[in-house]
């Protein structure tokens, strides 16, 4: 098979012919139809995220058709379209795991990261850690759902029942979610980077009621805010922008340092909270929700053999929805 393999810290991709890999017990063997580009693959490329395995084939946001199945797969079999997210499994057994909180599980394990990801031809997956994909999309389409609908999903659900949230960092992960919040009646103010004014007409033709540069403020004070640019000092900013008992959501993986900012921007109960991972109830839920909201993911196309052409255009910010390998 085809597959984009990164030997090593600071280097790019290299496209190469390799053997196919066969499931052991418990996983599938995926061909890949689709698999989107996430910011956390840059995070890797650029050691933001500490020992990744080596050699490694990025991409965790991957929708495929089983073409084998190994030994103890239970529910699923050939043929079935799945995706297979950031969370490749977990030890199912710590405290963590047992109370619902798997994606805190020390022994986890990451695609793309830990174990081979999407970026080729074939993959294997955990197949009690896969998702079904609705049949209301395609391949192409689902593919950003596998990361940036999750943890946009989990960061909307840790703002509670707020009616105005600010979202910093208005890229992927923004504009799955947007949709969902704005079907629970809520109002979403975008912040971008500062005089982005292609990426601030995009949120409002997604139905935002405001957007501006995250250097400016939002007309209204918001209830909550869901930050998913990798940028530490948008948090003090943040919490200047929400009222009081509000809620200031990391949604990344990796930020930059937090500056110190003074205690009273902090007082008034309100919290600080970070998204670590998901689970596979989150999964579940959105999965489900997304029988109610059909949400229509922007996405550009790239070959495989054109990985480092989108990952450098993702880098700098000329895609405004999600980069989509194809693998052939």
């Amino acid at each position: 098979m085809k597959a984009a393999i990164l030997n090593g810290l600071n280097q790019k991709p290299i496209l190469v012919e390799c053997d196919r890999p066969s499931p052991a017990n418990f996983e599938v063997l995926v061909r890949v139809d689709a698999c989107a580009l996430c910011r956390t693959d840059l995070h890797v490329l650029d050691g933001d995220l500490s020992s990744p395995k080596y050699p490694l084939v990025l991409g965790h946001e991957i929708v495929g058709i089983i073409e084998e199945v190994g030994e103890r797969v239970e529910n699923l079999q050939v043929g079935d379209r799945v995706g297979v997210p950031w969370l490749a499994s977990t030890c199912l057994k710590c405290d963590y795991c047992v109370s619902g909180k798997e994606n805190l599980c020390d022994s986890a394990k990451f695609t793309g990261y830990t174990v081979d990801g999407g970026f080729a031809e074939y993959t294997i997956a955990d197949a009690r850690f896969c998702f079904s994909i609705p049949d209301s999309y395609d391949s192409v389409h689902a593919a950003p759902l596998l990361c940036a609908g999750l943890i946009g999903w989990r960061s909307l659900r840790f703002t509670g029942d707020a009616s105005r949230i600010g979202i910093y960092g208005f890229g992927a992960a923004a504009h799955v979610i947007t949709p969902v919040a704005l079907s629970e009646g809520r109002k979403i103010f975008a912040f971008t980077s500062p005089g982005d004014k292609a990426r601030q007409v995009f949120a409002m033709e997604l139905g935002c009621c405001w957007a501006g540069g995250s250097d400016e403020s939002a007309p209204e004070e918001l209830d909550a805010a869901i930050i998913f640019a990798s940028v530490g000092s948008l948090v003090p900013t943040a919490l200047k922008a929400i009222r009081k008992g509000g809620t200031v959501v990391c949604g990344g993986i990796h930020m930059t340092d937090i500056p110190s900012f003074g205690y009273d921007l902090l007082w008034g109960e309100r919290t600080i909270r970070s998204v670590a991972n998901l689970t596979r109830a989150d999964g579940r839920d959105f999965f489900k929700r997304l029988d109610e909201v059909y949400i229509h993911t922007h996405v550009s196309e790239f070959e495989l053999s054109k990985l480092n052409d989108a990952t450098a255009e993702f880098r700098s910010g000329q895609i405004k929805g999600a980069a989509v390998i194809l693998p052939r």
